[in-house]
């Protein structure tokens, strides 16, 4: 076996965007573990979360998940099996599908909004943080079609 001689990186040197970028990384992988344990997706999560205030018509849904209508299809047809969510014919549109949150799909959901300090620790609780990822968010979104200069 051998050793490496190579020594470690100091992170507190690197540009903000590539430790975002390598923090975002690290912990999608460990999340992805934890909602693999729960039968969950990243996008079914945020399906279920989305869905927690009441039922949605799927192309709602696929808007408020931002995503498109083919992603929010196949991350319900998952729900669906696992017994998560339900879907049924709208009332008012034959043609469109009304998704409901079933009692099993809250109670993951729950599970996993749970888990979340596991993954995550203090900054799962800390607003300024969120606050910050929000801004970053919001600000990057907006600017999306924008050209980069």
């Amino acid at each position: 076996m051998t050793v490496s001689t190579t020594p470690e990186p100091d992170l507190s040197t690197w540009p903000t965007g590539r430790l975002l970028a390598v923090a975002a990384r690290l912990v999608e992988h460990r999340w992805a573990a934890v909602l693999d344990d729960l039968g969950l997706t990243h996008a079914g999560l945020i399906a279920l979360h989305t869905l927690r205030d009441g039922p949605l018509p799927q192309r709602t849904l696929a808007q408020r998940c931002q995503v498109t209508d083919q992603t929010i299809s196949r991350t319900l047809d998952r729900l669906a099996k696992a017994g998560f969510v339900t879907r049924t014919p709208d009332p008012a549109d034959a043609r469109r599908h009304v998704t409901r949150l079933t009692a099993r799909g809250r109670a993951v959901h729950e599970r996993a909004v749970r888990a979340e300090p596991a993954v995550l620790g203090d900054l799962s609780e800390d607003a300024a943080f969120r606050a910050g990822l929000l801004q970053v968010i919001t600000r990057l979104s907006a600017d999306r079609d924008q050209p980069v200069t």
